[in-house]
């Protein structure tokens, strides 16, 4: 098999699209996920953590607390989000 010399262009053309396709699986798992904390759901949702909170306190948004961490079921997140959607064709 004859050796093949890779340029430093080609090498950080390789990393930039290795980091890009691992970038996307973080993603593509985060979205995917059962249960959020409360740190990647403000990141999904772009919100302050006094918006979460008041979503919890006014039991917009129901959560779990185990050990100090709060978690929001996905399928919860979606329910709150379909509850709360407002409709202006009217």
């Amino acid at each position: 098999m004859p050796a093949q010399i890779i340029t430093t262009d080609e090498l950080r053309d390789f990393k930039m699209e290795l980091l890009d396709e691992i970038k996307e699986i973080i993603q593509a798992r985060t979205q995917n996920k059962e249960w959020l904390r409360s740190s990647e759901l403000r990141k999904i949702l772009k919100i302050s953590p006094g918006t979460l909170q008041n979503l919890r306190v006014n039991g917009t948004l129901p959560y779990t607390k185990i050990g100090g961490v709060i978690y929001y079921a996905h399928e919860d997140v979606i329910s709150m989000l379909e509850d709360n959607k407002v409709d202006n064709s009217l």
